[in-house]
């Protein structure tokens, strides 16, 4: 993530810090052990010792620190599949409930920033979904006629969305959307937690996951977390070795924040129906400007290194529809996993314990998704029954989804072919100081860096999740697995799953 005074942060790194905790030192029990403390794992702990139950939240980073730090902060029930699409792959009755889920969500975020005294810039506004072009309007029709079908007759189609600059021609508005600052909602979220007695440590990386009673969670550092039951909410469940990351599916997404003159842009959020699809919206920046944050140019995890092409395409999109446009303030990606039937999975971990829960498949929309996790699982945890339960299932298989199941599949399947090929470079004596590339080495290759002194830095490019060969990316200076979307940085540690081991190093260079 890179801003122009070359820092690497997001926008909600500038604005608003959660308070660093500790490390875990010594072995403790618990009712309930959280494992990832970003929007998922600290919305099912604040709902839980809501219920009285003791809770213990373990995060490898700060909190916040992950996914949560590089979302645009959308809170919306517009999700990135067409409510006429989720029709035909869950049922009309299964949208509605997705429908309800979502807006539930934004009531719950909404809720809970009132009754904790959270100031995290929470505030409600308008949404608009407009089409690339005219010859798209039959699709606005569609999703209009679905979205009141499926209980949101609020939405209606207008003539244009509020904007001076820039004719979207026919939209739709969807009321009642909000959004938020994320870490300034952690923060409150934390404080809230542990006045209720929840213990929050941090810098604390798990090793191992196992259920039953009791289930129990181990740190590399050899301590132990006793739990009645475990939630795995670290946005690819490093619980689960194969089952959840056939189902889903990692990809890179792209932000720029640009400086407008305050008011200059009328403040709601907008998507447009492309594939991928830009998102939109506005935060404050002082009492002058506001920094317009303008997202899209996905692309599948370890697949592409040419971030700089697509936040340059970012750019012109912008400049192109809104002129007021100045210079480019924040530059950041961030990794969402797209489930194969456009909705999160959330409940009981496939043929795991009964007590370990997973939370994944965020699919672009992790702050509503991360909360409906908190309102379900602790649902399930609390032996309640719930509507959304069968929906979220993470074992359910979806007829409608199958298609995106077996292109994905395939995809990764063709990654493998990676250990025949060449590396990057024939020698590592061409890394220029601050680059990295893959090396063949005999029968096997190495992710090898050269940092900013000259000094090489030799991995073994073998992800350790499924023995995907890495990729270097260089925008973010990381190696990422374009199987399952495990991400390390330069020195091999793991800084996204579902891989839990970091890289091996190379012994004899």
């Amino acid at each position: 993530m890179q801003n122009n005074s070359g820092k690497t942060t997001s926008i909600w790194m500038t604005t608003a810090r959660v308070p660093e905790q500790l490390a875990l030192t010594e072995n403790i029990n618990a009712d309930v052990c959280v494992v990832g403390a970003g929007i998922a794992g600290m919305s099912t702990a604040y709902i839980l010792t809501r219920q009285g139950k003791s809770v213990v939240v373990l995060d490898d980073g700060l909190i916040g620190g992950g996914q949560t730090a590089r979302t645009t902060a959308h809170l919306s029930n517009v999700l990135t599949e067409r409510y006429y699409e989720l029709e035909q792959i869950h049922g009309k009755e299964g949208a509605k409930l997705i429908a309800q889920s979502h807006t539930t969500a934004i009531n719950t975020i909404e809720a809970i920033a009132t009754q904790e005294n959270i100031n995290c810039d929470f505030e409600r506004l308008d949404g608009y979904l407009f089409p690339p072009d005219a010859k798209s309007l039959d699709e606005i029709q569609h999703e209009l006629e679905a979205a009141h079908r499926v209980g949101l007759t609020n939405v209606e189609m207008v003539k244009k969305a509020p904007l001076t600059d820039f004719d979207t021609g026919v939209c739709l508005r969807f009321p009642q959307q909000g959004q938020f600052d994320p870490l300034k909602y952690l923060a409150g979220l934390a404080e809230a937690i542990q006045r209720r007695g929840g213990k929050i440590f941090t810098e604390t990386h798990v090793e191992k996951i196992k259920g039953g009673l009791p289930a129990y969670v181990e740190t590399s550092g050899g301590k132990l977390v006793t739990a009645d039951a475990v939630v795995v909410a670290t946005n690819s469940p490093i619980s689960n070795l194969a089952t959840m990351h056939f189902k889903q599916a990692p990809y890179m997404t792209f932000v720029i924040g640009v400086k407008v003159p305050g008011g200059s842009v009328y403040k709601a959020l907008y998507w447009d129906t492309l594939d991928p699809y830009h998102y939109v919206r506005l935060q404050k920046l002082d009492d002058q400007y506001d920094v317009l944050i303008v997202g899209g140019e996905d692309h599948k995890t370890g697949q592409a290194d040419d971030a700089s092409t697509r936040y340059a395409r970012l750019q012109t999109w912008t400049r192109e529809r809104f002129p007021m446009a100045q210079e480019v303030l924040f530059q950041w990606s961030g990794q969402v996993m797209n489930s194969d039937d456009g909705i999160a999975y959330i409940g009981k971990n496939p043929f795991d314990e009964e007590n370990v829960y997973i939370v994944t498949g965020d699919t672009g929309i992790g702050m509503t998704h991360g909360t409906i996790a908190g309102i379900l699982i602790t649902d399930l945890i609390l032996g309640r029954k719930s509507s959304w339960a069968e929906l979220y299932d993470p074992s359910r298989v979806k007829i409608g989804g199958v298609g995106e199941f077996i292109s994905e599949n395939l995809n990764v399947a063709t990654q493998y072919l990676n250990w025949v090929t060449p590396g990057d470079v024939d020698s590592v004596e061409k890394l220029a100081p601050g680059k990295g590339a893959v090396v063949r080495r005999g029968l096997t290759k190495i992710a090898a860096y050269r940092d900013e002194n000259g000094t090489l830095q030799e991995y073994s490019a073998i992800c350790t999740h499924l023995n995907c060969i890495v990729a270097w990316n260089s925008s973010e200076k990381t190696w990422d697995c374009p199987c399952h979307g495990s991400r390390f940085d330069t020195k091999g540690r793991v800084i996204n799953g579902p891989a839990i081991n970091g890289l091996a190093p190379v012994e004899d260079k």
